[in-house]
């Protein structure tokens, strides 16, 4: 334990670094208004070029050339107008807490003891001689990570260095007043730890970097897996850690990774807002983010797909073997095959008129005659490019035609002088011998202008009916044995009639976009580097497999919790990395698996478990609180009335209470049990992209993934309610509490509690007395 006059001796070096950050934010914000001033002359002189070079300038090309190096320059500009900003966002967290950890090394063959401190980021002083604070990235910092007293190696870009951790100490820096201070020989001490978890919760997920626990710091460095699985029990950190380690990446690839080359796949927009501060807060810009349900939107632009959470709502069932068959490896392995008998001629591609004033202006089978005619020997991409180049052709052929004819010429007579302007482009009239010159060439331009929607009709494949194309598919498919030839024919007529209504049923996608890419050539994006998912367990096999068809230069790291596997069946974690890796061709895979649990208190934690027929395996984290309690009521009239007793108890000590339920329907009810007994109370759907900042909100468990609340009441925890197999879900629910959870059961409770589980709460029976 630190002494009192060691504390003096830190929070005068504290006071000392606040002094030298408090001139560098000095020194920032004058740099950001000389670069801001910069951006403004620069996009003015942009914006002057743009306006008046637009009609006169001879060459379009050299024109084209000199906007866009403008344009090159304002982006510079901007961007660095921007790292100014983020330089001083960092600089102002620092102020409040300049690092959280101090280690002493000593070099092997030295007898001198080098002291580090620890941080958010690097810190130099005024000279730039001297590092006054070092970035937990750095490989350095890795030792406060990892390491015990003694001899500890860790990894450089040199290779692996060996030093002697003579001291480790850990502080609670807030306002640049130290609130606590302590020597540890652990990773991170108990008792920063207990001190972490023990605050109430924000509307934000924070960094954790102050607390990075030794196998969290293992997921962080990685850099030589191309596939890293993180299985994950509810609570220990995975979200948190996948969001150190993108930040460790862009840090330890800075010259050659950027944050638009990262991708995370959330799994709902309440939890991209959730964590949407934590890279800022190191720093860094955030990775791109989407949604499985943005994603889709943008490959199906057009149709109404179905979203897992959709397909959740309409059937509680375990998915049908069509269903199954469909989002599996098998499937995709079909699509290849298909193709191949595409290839070969055992199968045709469909191909469908495009048309121009509702007249077809290429019909289907001509568009077939022409991709007849391409080399068999060629690939279907290559024999649709060489059909499309001819298609090119024969459209300005037909543009040339169409100039000539009437309906054109009444049309060019009906435009206004500034259409006129527009169309002449760089010439003037002094630049044709007569009028009737002048008029041929403006007719040219507007039939090339107005046949432009049949050059991009052909350009983006709209030629080709994929539709059509998937539905032949699935009727050559060889479909499993396991699945009746009448559910078969059912799956297939509920394709076609969804088509016909511009729906997509789920299913289908991941089959049908990778039918669609590997015909056209298209679909991939090679400038990603790393693809992050999380919920893994909400992802089917064929899913994964096209995902990484779309990224084929990326790096995966999926993380996710098999137990909280509410759309799909459970996989063990080792069969799951099994099947991701063969599926994913991964050289280089790895398994990670978190066990402790940090995120509810031991009651909760130990309810929880026990529910799992494995739960042993799971570590509660030493953090003591209430214990879970569970309700017993016997008709509605009891239920909405200890709800909303429940519901009023919780916000006269907390801001927010969180009410999960089974699914919509369910949260519907809780919200007319209570909308006239709550002030503030509001239901969530899918469409919802932030959380509310106090009051009641009431959710489904499936939005509720990866978030944690202070305090949850599960709204109906009855056999009824829940249904059959409800383990998964009863878990997600209960782990997302981390100070307080509450049970009411509206009848008998649910098959999922265990006698173990049950041996965890404290069960209320007034209610059922008072029934008897």
């Amino acid at each position: 334990m630190a002494t009192t006059n060691e504390k003096i001796v830190e929070q005068a070096r504290v006071d000392q670094v606040i002094q030298n950050i408090d001139q560098q934010i000095q020194q920032t914000k004058q740099a950001i208004k000389a670069a801001h001033q910069e951006t403004r002359a620069v996009e003015q002189n942009y914006g002057e070029n743009a306006s008046i070079n637009r009609y006169e300038i001879d060459d379009i090309a050299e024109s084209r050339s000199a906007l866009e190096q403008q344009r090159q320059l304002v982006a510079r500009a901007s961007e660095n107008e921007d790292i100014l900003k983020r330089q001083l966002a960092t600089l102002q967290e620092l102020r409040k807490s300049p690092y959280f950890g101090r280690i002493q090394i000593q070099e092997p063959g030295s007898n001198e003891v080098e002291t580090l401190y620890i941080g958010i980021a690097s810190l130099m002083n005024s000279d730039k001689t001297d590092f006054l604070v070092y970035d937990w990235r750095a490989p350095i910092s890795s030792v406060y990570y990892n390491g015990n007293l003694g001899k500890v190696t860790y990894d450089t870009p040199a290779g692996q260095q060996t030093v002697k951790l003579v001291q480790k100490r850990q502080f609670t820096i807030v306002d640049g007043q130290i609130t606590n201070m302590f020597d540890t020989n652990e990773t991170v001490g108990d008792e920063m730890l207990q001190a972490a978890l023990g605050q109430q919760n924000d509307q934000t997920m924070q960094n954790i970097v102050a607390t990075i626990q030794q196998e969290q710091n293992d997921i962080i460095r990685n850099t030589s897996s191309d596939l890293l699985v993180v299985q994950g029990v509810a609570g220990s950190g995975k979200t948190s850690t996948i969001l150190q380690r993108i930040a460790y990446l862009l840090y330890h690839a800075k010259e050659s990774l950027n944050a638009d080359q990262i991708v995370l796949f959330s799994p709902n927009q309440l939890f991209s807002q959730y964590i949407s501060e934590v890279l800022p807060s190191l720093g860094e810009r955030n990775m791109r983010q989407v949604t499985l349900t943005g994603f889709l939107k943008r490959r199906f632009e057009g149709l109404n797909v179905e979203t897992i959470f959709d397909r959740y709502e309409q059937q509680n069932q375990a998915p049908r073997a069509g269903q199954h068959f469909l989002e599996s490896t098998a499937a995709m392995e079909a699509v290849q095959q298909y193709l191949s008998e595409l290839q070969t001629g055992q199968q045709q591609l469909s191909f469908t008129n495009i048309n121009f004033h509702e007249r077809v202006f290429f019909s289907a089978q001509h568009i077939t005659d022409i991709f007849n005619q391409q080399p068999v020997a060629m690939s279907i991409p290559d024999r649709l490019i060489r059909t499309k180049n001819i298609l090119i052709r024969e459209v300005q052929k037909r543009s040339r035609q169409e100039a000539q004819k009437d309906w054109l010429q009444k049309e060019l007579n009906q435009i206004d002088t500034q259409a006129i302007h527009r169309l002449m482009g760089k010439h003037t009239i002094d630049d044709f011998p007569d009028e009737q010159a002048q008029v041929r060439y403006l007719a040219r331009r507007l039939a090339h202008q107005r046949l432009r929607v049949v050059a991009d009709a052909v350009y983006n494949n709209y030629f080709l009916d994929f539709s059509s194309q998937y539905a032949d598919f699935l009727h050559h498919l060889h479909w499993p044995a396991a699945v009746p030839t009448a559910t078969r024919h059912a799956i297939i007529e509920q394709y076609q009639h969804a088509i016909e209504f511009h729906q997509l049923p789920l299913m289908h996608t991941a089959p049908l976009m990778y039918l669609r890419d590997l015909i056209t050539g298209n679909g991939q994006n090679r400038n990603f580097q790393f693809v992050f998912i999380d919920e893994m367990q909400d992802y089917s096999s064929a899913m994964l497999i096209y995902l990484h068809h779309t990224f084929p230069e990326a790096r995966f790291t999926i993380l996710g919790d098999s137990e909280q596997a509410l759309f799909y069946p459970l996989q063990l974690p080792e069969q799951l990395l099994k099947t991701v890796a063969e599926d994913l061709q991964a050289h280089h895979p790895k398994l990670i698996t978190l066990r402790q649990s940090y995120r509810s208190t031991t009651e909760i934690t130990n309810f929880a478990k026990a529910l799992l027929p494995d739960g042993q395996q799971i570590h509660a984290f030493i953090r003591h609180g209430d214990v879970p309690t569970l309700t017993m009521t016997y008709n509605d009239q009891e239920w909405a009335a200890q709800l909303t007793k429940l519901v009023q108890q919780e916000l006269q000590s907390l801001p927010t209470v969180a009410i999960l339920t089974k699914n919509q329907t369910q949260a519907q009810k809780v919200y007319h049990a209570l909308y006239r007994k709550v002030s503030t109370l509001s239901r969530l759907t899918s469409h919802d992209t932030k959380l509310p900042h106090r009051g009641v909100v009431i959710l489904p468990a499936y939005l509720a993934k990866g978030l944690e609340f202070d305090t949850v009441i599960l709204a109906d925890v009855s056999q009824q309610s829940l249904g059959k197999q409800a383990t998964g879900l009863l878990y997600t629910m209960a782990t997302r509490a981390t100070h307080r959870l509450s049970m009411i059961s509206n009848g008998p409770v649910s098959d999922a509690f265990t006698e173990t589980a049950t041996r965890q709460l404290v069960v209320s029976r007034e209610a059922m007395e008072k029934g008897e």
